[in-house]
């Protein structure tokens, strides 16, 4: 949390829009819960096809489903498919290259997180298991108002049925343009 607050207060990193980033302070934060820390069972999905993801601007990016994880939160099970971005963008970002990419929405968008949902980044699992930590949940960049983002918006089959009160907060900028 440190760090991302950190980097919402450098000026070339902040995805806050001028008029914001002068009285940031931090971003709002749900206490770290450890029921939101889960144990997962991957299954990798192979032979999937590339496809373009719909985003916030209007624009698509490219994402292949990776694997599903499937876990116990809220005493029911769930599910959330795990996106591997377009090699092409990985090869400029290679510190990024070993994260798969988790776009969600829970039933606390709109309310009391970001009403475009949350994202979560994992490790690509070694194994048939992985810790999905919803306390690391963030809001995408085009939650802070600005519209220079393509943030990817969650696909259906990411929508969890039960509140995950965990990660990042909404976050309420000016609404000045």
């Amino acid at each position: 949390r440190d760090g991302r607050d950190a980097e919402f207060r450098n000026k070339e990193e902040t995805p806050l829009k001028d008029e914001d980033f002068e009285k940031f302070k931090q971003l709002n934060y749900y206490a770290v819960d450890k029921a939101f820390r889960v144990t997962a069972e991957f299954t990798r999905i192979a032979d999937e096809k590339y496809f373009q993801m719909p985003t916030s601007s209007g624009i698509t990016k490219k994402f292949v489903k990776y694997g599903i994880l499937q876990f116990k939160v809220g005493g029911r099970m769930q599910q959330l498919s795990v996106y591997q971005i377009d090699p092409e963008v990985s090869a400029k970002f290679p510190e990024y290259a070993h994260l798969l990419f988790i776009p969600f929405r829970d039933a606390t968008n709109r309310t009391e997180t970001y009403g475009g949902g949350r994202y979560i980044d994992i490790a690509t699992p070694k194994g048939q298991s992985v810790v999905l930590d919803f306390n690391v949940a963030y809001n995408p960049n085009c939650a802070y108002g600005s519209d220079k983002y393509n943030c990817p918006i969650p696909p259906r089959e990411n929508a969890l049925d039960v509140a995950i009160t965990a990660g990042e907060k909404r976050y309420e900028y000016s609404s000045k343009s």
